[in-house]
């Protein structure tokens, strides 16, 4: 285990080329690994970026965890920017793409998430829409209260995510597209 350390890199934002400050921020998982933390944020145009890495070298990785008691929302979800995260009983399947971010969270702050983008189809989406968002969304109450399972997945092919439980399993994970590894 290593002592935190934290850096700042003065840069360009790639958006708007505005002198911004990337933070390097090291952090301990304990029974996981130490983590890397970059992030910046551009105060002229918004521009966010967040990643985590593992600070050694993993092989590609499927976590899956159920999820059934309100103890289980305060479990430790890591994922890096090349993680998708799936909950087939939601129907949710999040892929990384080009403005993917990488987050430390629990379980509760990964539906939180999943919460707030499904809140925007009620604003913007048709009536079908809207009404499969709001089924979305009492499941989403259901399982926060305790009284809805489901299963989380984490997928990173570079190996850099994980879920931090013993109620967790860990598996080798063949990626079905080649992603660039990490390290």
């Amino acid at each position: 285990m290593q002592a935190e350390i934290k850096t700042v890199v003065p840069g360009p934002c790639p958006c708007c080329n505005t002198e911004i400050e990337y933070l390097y921020k090291t952090e301990n998982i304990p029974y996981f690994s130490d983590i890397l933390i970059i992030s910046a944020v551009c105060p002229s145009c918004g521009y966010k970026f967040v990643d985590t890495q593992l600070l050694k070298q993993a092989d590609p990785a499927r976590y899956s965890m159920a999820v059934g008691t309100v103890d289980d929302l305060s479990v430790r979800v890591v994922r890096s920017m090349s993680a998708a995260i799936e909950i087939p009983e939601l129907g949710v399947r999040i892929d990384p793409g080009p403005s993917c971010q990488g987050f430390v969270s629990n379980v509760e702050g990964v539906l939180d998430r999943i919460e707030t983008v499904v809140k925007g189809a009620l604003t913007w989406g048709t009536d079908v829409e809207k009404e499969n968002a709001a089924a979305l969304l009492a499941d989403i109450v259901r399982v926060k209260a305790g009284t809805f399972p489901l299963t989380l997945i984490l997928e990173d092919p570079c190996g850099n995510s994980g879920i931090i439980s013993e109620k967790a399993e860990k598996e080798a994970y063949v990626p079905e597209e080649d992603y660039p590894q990490q390290g």
